[in-house]
């Protein structure tokens, strides 16, 4: 489980599950521009799914060692919250970042491109960075909302969240700073630009800090909660009475 797991353990499930990812990320953007015969619609639609199918199968499977975070801003707020100690942040965070660079040199390898290549995509102006802050607060909010009321469906909920936010926002919902600085080095179908990095892991962070504190006001964490990482995918049994809602016992 992810509170007992030694953090040689965590860290490399988290370097997994980021690079796995990614992976799917990449990859499937990849084969969906190939074979959508230049229908962006098409290819973006296959990009999704795979992505959203990805992460309920790898939250599913590396929740219970590390809490399945595969995504800076969710580590930080988690250790905000009490959920992380602060000694394992910085561990989380090398290794979601090791994982994801990883993960894109896989999709390269898998599809015949050069391990590494820069992106040309430009993501610039204020509707897309309005978009990076409003779907990494959506992100914050599913898991908030979610883990406190229903936390096995986390998994789930995260999924169906990237679906939905790959089309409502103009920026296809990246709501990761692993994810963004990784992309920056594929020049496919899912890249940005690496000009445009720090103005979207800006944005992310605003959309994380908001939700975070409005969670934590709209649903204070109990003790126990506060213990467990966001994505855990079993939390410590606790009287009802104990939860500020009823106790049900989850991208790029």
């Amino acid at each position: 489980m992810a509170d007992t797991a030694s953090l040689s353990r965590r860290l490399v499930a988290e370097g997994l599950g980021t690079a796995l990812l990614l992976a799917t990320v990449v990859g499937s953007g990849i084969m969906g521009e190939r074979l959508a015969g230049g229908n962006v619609a098409i290819a973006l639609l296959a990009n999704t799914l795979a992505t959203g199918a990805g992460l309920v199968a790898f939250i599913l499977a590396l929740g219970p060692i590390s809490g399945a975070h595969f995504n800076p801003a969710v580590t930080i707020a988690d250790a905000v919250q009490g959920g992380l100690a602060w000694k394992a942040v910085p561990g989380y965070l090398l290794a979601q970042v090791v994982g994801a660079l990883a993960g894109v040199a896989a999709a390269h390898a898998m599809f015949g491109e050069p391990l590494f290549s820069p992106s040309h995509h430009a993501r610039a102006g204020a509707g897309q960075l309005f978009s990076e802050a409003v779907a990494t607060f959506g992100l914050l909010a599913v898991i908030w909302g979610c883990v406190r009321a229903h936390p096995r469906l986390v998994p789930f909920a995260v999924g169906a969240y990237i679906i939905a936010a790959y089309w409502f926002t103009a920026s296809t919902a990246f709501a990761n700073p692993a994810v963004t600085i990784a992309r920056c080095l594929t020049d496919s179908f899912s890249g940005i630009r690496p000009l445009d990095v720090p103005g979207f892991i800006a944005a992310q962070v605003v959309g994380a800090t908001a939700a975070t504190l409005l969670f934590h006001w709209l649903i204070p964490p109990t003790a126990a909660s506060a213990r467990h990482d966001p994505l855990h995918l079993d939390p410590p049994e606790a009287p009802p009475s104990a939860l500020p809602v009823p106790a049900i016992a989850s991208r790029p």
